[in-house]
């Protein structure tokens, strides 16, 4: 009786424990959110928010086609908390597109690129979910919207 008892102790703590991480969820990408739109409106952006959950801007339209999470890229980035605080920034980088927070992967897909000038360039915002969630990462506190603007130079 007493191993049920404790059996039955332990589901519940597990159930409360799974609701409890649920909540934060939907509580942090509120705040998020929030967030995000007043950043929005004090810079003076129009932004569309993706199916992702990413706010995005195409600064510069490129005729070329847009990447896949296959693809490799070439690009110049710069990588912001909505503060204004620089957290990584590259003059010219290659990597894996599936090697970035998903929120950068959503925002790359959205670019094209020709391998002329003017490159695509775009602007995004990547909340705290599709970005480094409830943890840090080197200079970024958990729980921090990610502001991004990238060129996408070319792809292969």
């Amino acid at each position: 009786m007493k191993r049920y008892f404790l059996l039955l102790s332990g589901l519940i703590i597990i159930l409360f424990s799974a609701c409890r991480k649920q909540i934060d969820t939907n509580t942090q990408a509120a705040i998020d959110d929030a967030k995000i739109q007043a950043y929005i409106k004090a810079n003076h952006l129009t932004m569309t928010r993706d199916t992702s959950g990413i706010y995005y801007q195409i600064l510069t339209e490129n005729p070329g086609p847009h990447p896949t999470l296959l693809d490799t890229v070439q690009v110049t980035y710069n990588g912001q908390l909505l503060n204004g605080t620089s957290f990584d920034s590259e003059n010219v980088s290659t990597f894996a597109v599936d090697e970035l927070v998903a929120g950068a992967q959503y925002g790359l897909l959205l670019v094209g690129a020709n391998g002329k000038a003017p490159y695509g360039r775009i602007k995004f915002i990547v909340p705290s979910r599709l970005g480094y969630g409830n943890v840090s990462f080197g200079a970024i506190p958990p729980n921090s919207p990610l502001v991004f603007t990238f060129d996408l130079i070319g792809f292969y």
